[in-house]
C-alpha cells in the first residue's frame, strides 16, 4: 500500500483565504493549519461554517436584548445594532428574553413599595395552597411557612429583577486572544416552568474571542441570572449562548448543560438516574472541529 495520501479533486480542499471566501465576514475563524484528506467531510463544514453571517445572530435577537456597553465609538467595545443602543441611551429596561408581559414589566421596574405588595400576595396565596392540600396554616410548624415560602420564591426567582446590561457592568476588556475561552463546571439551580419543582446541574460556557474577553465570573453571573427563572433546559442553555453572543460578539459561543429534573423523579415516570444534555453552538464553534474541541475539554476532567 502506498504511504502516500491520496489525491483529490481540487475544489474539494479549497484555500480558505479571502478571495475564495468572498461573503465571509472578517471576524469568522478560517482554520488552515492542517487539511487531511481522509476528513474531507470536516473541511467542507468548515467552509460551509465561514459562509455563515454570524451578524445574522445579533440581528434576529436584539429585539430581546441590551446593549452592554455605553459607548459604541469605543474599539475595545462590543458592536451593537442601533436599536439596542437606542433602546439603551433611551434608558429602557429589558429582563433579556423574559417576555413583555405586564407582570414581567412590573417586576423589573418594582420600587419597594411594589416588592412589598407582591410579597404580601404571594404569602397570601401559599396559605391558600396549605389549606387546598389539607393542611392547619396556623399550626406552630406552618404558621410562618407563607411568608417564608414567598421570600424563597422571590428568590428563585430573582432573575427576572435583572438584565444583562446591569449584570456585565462593561467588564468587556480588549484583549488579542482567538483561542478557545471555557469555563465549566458551573453550578445550575432552576425551576421547572411546568410543574415548578427545581431542576440542578452544570453548565459549561466556552467561547472564541474576537478581540475582545469578558470577565470570567460573568458568564458564571450570566448562567446564574437565567436560571433564577421559570425555565426549560432548552431554552435556558440557548439563552446564555445567545446572551454571550450579543455582549461580547465572539467568533463563536457552544453552551453545554446536564442536569436532573425532579419532575421526573418525584412524579410520572419516577427515574431518578436519569439527566438530561442540551447544547447550543453559535457561529464558528458549529464546525466540527471546533465542536469537537470544546466537547473534549469537557470531557477530559
Amino acid at each position: 500500500m502506498s504511504s502516500e495520501y491520496p489525491k483529490s479533486p481540487a475544489n474539494l480542499f479549497p484555500v480558505l483565504n479571502d478571495s475564495s471566501l468572498p461573503h465571509a465576514p472578517t471576524r469568522v475563524r478560517r482554520d488552515t493549519s492542517y487539511h487531511d484528506p481522509y476528513k474531507q467531510v470536516d473541511l467542507i463544514s468548515i467552509c460551509q461554517s465561514s459562509l455563515l453571517d454570524y451578524d445574522q445572530v445579533e440581528e434576529e435577537n436584539c429585539a430581546a436584548t441590551v446593549a452592554a456597553t455605553a459607548d459604541p465609538s469605543d474599539p475595545t467595545q462590543p458592536e451593537y445594532s442601533e436599536s439596542l443602543l437606542s433602546r439603551s441611551s433611551a434608558g429602557q429596561k429589558s429582563n433579556d428574553f423574559a417576555g413583555d408581559s405586564r407582570a414581567t414589566r412590573e417586576r423589573l421596574e418594582s420600587t419597594t413599595e411594589g416588592n412589598n405588595e407582591r410579597l404580601q400576595k404571594l404569602t397570601g396565596a401559599v396559605r391558600t395552597i396549605l389549606e387546598c392540600v389539607g393542611e392547619d396554616p396556623e399550626r406552630e410548624g406552618l404558621r410562618d411557612t407563607p411568608e417564608r415560602y414567598a421570600k424563597a420564591m422571590l428568590y428563585f426567582t430573582k432573575g427576572y429583577e435583572e438584565n444583562v446590561l446591569d449584570l456585565v457592568n462593561g467588564a468587556v476588556f480588549h484583549e488579542d486572544h482567538d483561542e478557545l475561552v471555557i469555563v465549566k463546571d458551573i453550578d445550575v439551580f432552576s425551576l421547572c416552568e411546568h410543574h415548578m419543582v427545581p431542576f440542578t446541574g452544570q453548565m459549561h460556557i466556552g467561547y472564541i474571542p474576537d478581540r475582545r474577553v469578558i470577565g470570567l465570573s460573568k458568564l458564571a453571573r450570566l448562567a446564574e441570572m437565567f436560571s433564577h427563572r421559570l425555565q426549560v433546559q432548552e431554552r435556558l442553555t440557548k439563552q446564555v449562548a445567545l446572551a454571550i453572543s450579543d455582549v461580547l460578539k465572539p467568533l463563536g459561543v457552544g453552551v453545554v448543560m446536564q442536569s436532573s429534573h425532579l419532575c421526573m423523579v418525584m412524579r410520572g415516570v419516577q427515574k431518578v438516574g436519569s439527566s438530561t444534555i442540551t447544547s447550543c453552538m453559535l457561529g464558528c464553534m458549529k464546525s466540527s472541529v471546533n465542536r469537537e474541541e470544546f466537547l473534549s475539554h469537557l470531557h477530559g476532567r
